[in-house]
């Protein structure tokens, strides 16, 4: 076995190689980029490099930087992790030619599968079924619309090098191709560095179906059953899950033969995932499920296929790179219980989910659990990199059990002041159609709206009275047992209804995820401090301690802040809330949009699609920001007149900055 390994990655990867690294006494060794200087990784690293600037091309996708770190350091073995390089033939060769050892699948096998449409022209060969559609040569996009209307509409448009989510389009009738395909293309090009596309039948009620299959250096191949990926946002998974809801004896045989077979025709060594899709319009049926595409590396959901089989996946790899045969036999490989994990995403699921970065001033995860993550509070999420900052995972005896468990775990979630979609996590574990089994790729997207808090719940517009009440005049001073004069009101206080020998009770208000929320108070003093609260005609008893605040009949939240500057945080089943005091300016409601779309974040625009003076609707891309790795279209707020855009193709502009102005027609 060798004594050190360089994980040629960052983030939360990284941190879980290193862990079984060092269980297994080998040296941890990490590269990170000037943005990452105080990254966790680092950090829990025993020794790490700087290799270049924040841009992932300058630095973690430098092949020439990372094997000049390893060789400085003297790393015996390359991790690649996932993404970046770690599907990668040539540097998989390159770290092979300087004489260490490739803890991946060998390049062959890379080349083999990391072409979608060679790789489905493979499988024909070895057997295996595919999806219906066009994996040609010629990339003309008249040729590729009239391969698409020969398929029938809906069909998907992917990245032939895709991966991730990335490069993907739906295209739901002809007149939207042309248009979906130039922007699948950028966006192919900018992430993988090729434009080429495939074209597939949309199945109209898919399932995600991928098994884990894992390779030694003598031939033997076997599995570690499957998983089901199917709750996903545009093609990017959400929750994950092993084995999958439905599955049957004879459909996991089918399927799991299917996926050593095709880890079998490429001579696959190390872990990798043969992705199917399933049309689960009659349930999950051996006949319908259809190869999509392999993953030649290891998953980012490798968690609950390790929490049902016992088996340390990383563990397997390091074994398999040094040229062991695979620790199990087949029949050996255990399957237990039910295990789920969910991705927690630094986004804002209230804005569109647009991705959120920043400083994590509060950064507080479940401790009952298997977390895996690569920042930690005090940190920071980079613009540069992808949004994910944990996974959240979790193995019980059913899936009911499962479910449940990772909800109340994803409530737990405090993060502030970045957003995440801890809050949106918990709807979609709890919704009855999930909790039933009863999910497609297509699930959130119909639900959005059930998923997507609008406004502040009526536990946690109470406890934002409560803990404003408890910062401000009703509540005792420190260190004294009486209440200030009643004669203190201020601009937040009406009339207190203050009389002699009687309870006090005032009207509070609280502004709260920008809602002003309004209540009746009554102070009590039982032994601790609490509220007799009045809101939207009912009244419930609220005590507040120990960073939680407790109410009657419904249950707890938790809270941050010091109360005595009147602001602070409320979070309620992963949602979070800032509360302060409400600002009375006299207007009443909202402004309506000044028609100026504004960057949401730092970026670099890649397209353009309208010009001054030009007529739009509303809902009608002006300009498309490409930011942490996605493209994000800016919209026209109403009907009217583009009256001037401010930026061009190729621009890098901030977080704010006005990119184009919209105006009203009069």
């Amino acid at each position: 076995m060798f004594k050190s390994v360089l994980v040629a990655n960052r983030g939360e990867i990284a941190c879980r190689v290193f862990r079984t690294a060092k269980r297994m006494g080998i040296k941890a060794l990490a590269v990170y980029s000037e943005a990452d200087a105080n990254a966790l990784h680092v950090r829990e690293a025993d020794e790490a490099m700087l290799i270049g600037p924040a841009a992932a091309r300058e630095s973690y996708l430098d092949q020439d930087k990372v094997l000049a770190a390893a060789r400085a350091m003297g790393a015996e073995a390359i991790h690649p992790g996932y993404g970046f390089l770690s599907e990668n033939a040539e540097f998989a060769e390159a770290v092979v030619a300087a004489g260490m050892i490739w803890i991946g699948a060998p390049p062959a096998s890379i080349r083999a599968m990391g072409l979608k449409d060679a790789a489905k022209k493979l499988m024909v060969g070895a057997g295996v079924p595919v999806t219906p559609g066009y994996m040609g040569e010629d990339q003309t996009p008249s040729h590729l619309k009239a391969q698409a209307d020969a398929i029938g509409y809906p069909v998907l448009i992917k990245a032939v090098a895709g991966g991730g989510g990335k490069g993907m389009r739906r295209v739901d009738e002809a007149g939207a191709f042309l248009d979906a395909l130039a922007s699948c293309q950028r966006e192919a090009a900018s992430s993988f560095g090729d434009d080429r596309v495939l074209i597939e039948k949309y199945i109209l009620s898919p399932r995600h179906i991928e098994v884990q299959v894992f390779g030694d250096s003598h031939g033997e191949v076997v599995h570690l059953y499957e998983r089901d990926c199917s709750l996903q946002r545009r093609h990017q998974k959400v929750i994950e899950e092993a084995p999958a809801p439905g599955m049957d004896a004879a459909t996991r045989a089918a399927v799991t033969e299917a996926a050593v077979k095709a880890a079998k025709a490429v001579r696959y060594v190390g872990a990798g995932t043969i992705e199917f899709i399933a049309d689960a319009s009659e349930g999950l049926k051996a006949d319908r499920i259809w190869f999509m595409e392999m993953n030649t590396r290891l998953q980012v959901e490798h968690p609950v296929t390790e929490s049902i089989t016992g088996v340390d996946l990383v563990e397997w790899q390091f074994r398999a790179a040094a040229g062991e045969a695979v620790p199990l036999k087949q029949a050996d490989i255990p399957m237990n219980g039910w295990a789920m994990e969910a991705r927690l995403y630094a986004e804002d699921p209230a804005n569109g989910f647009l991705p959120s970065i920043g400083k994590l001033e509060h950064f507080v995860l479940p401790d009952d659990i298997r977390v895996d993550t690569g920042v930690y509070e005090g940190g920071e999420v980079s613009q540069f990199y992808d949004p994910m900052i944990a996974k959240l995972i979790v193995h019980e005896t059913s899936r009911e059990a499962a479910a449940a468990r990772l909800a109340d775990a994803c409530g737990e979630v405090e993060v502030w002041p970045v957003r995440t979609n801890a809050g949106f996590l918990v709807r979609c574990l709890e919704h009855p159609s999930f909790v039933s089994g009863d999910v497609d790729t297509g699930f959130i997207a119909r639900e959005e709206g059930a998923l997507i808090s609008s406004r502040p719940s009526e536990i946690a517009r109470i406890a934002a009275l409560t803990l404003m009440a408890d910062s401000q005049h009703l509540a005792p001073k420190p260190g004294r047992a009486d209440f200030d004069t009643p004669w203190q009101a201020d601009a937040d206080n009406v009339a207190t209804g203050f009389r002699l020998n009687a309870p006090r009770r005032a009207l509070y208000r609280a502004l709260i995820g920008g809602e002003t929320t309004t209540g009746s108070l009554l102070s009590r003093q039982d032994g601790d401090f609490s509220w007799d609260v009045e809101i939207d005609g009912e009244r419930r008893l609220s005590r507040s301690q120990a960073r939680t605040v407790e109410v009657e009949g419904l249950g707890s939240v938790g809270y941050r802040g010091t109360w005595i500057e009147t602001d602070g945080l409320v979070f309620d089943r992963g949602w979070a809330w800032k509360v302060t005091k409400p600002r009375f300016s006299g207007a009443a409601g909202g402004s309506a949009s000044d028609g100026a779309l504004r960057a949401p974040m730092p970026g670099k625009i890649v397209a353009a699609p309208v010009k001054a003076g030009d007529a739009v609707v509303k809902g009608q891309p002006v300009v498309v920001l490409e930011a942490m790795k996605m493209e994000h279209a800016l919209t026209a707020p109403f009907d009217g007149i583009v009256g001037e855009i401010g930026v061009a193709v190729g621009d890098q502009v901030t977080a704010d900055a006005v990119l184009a102005v919209v105006e009203a027609p009069d």
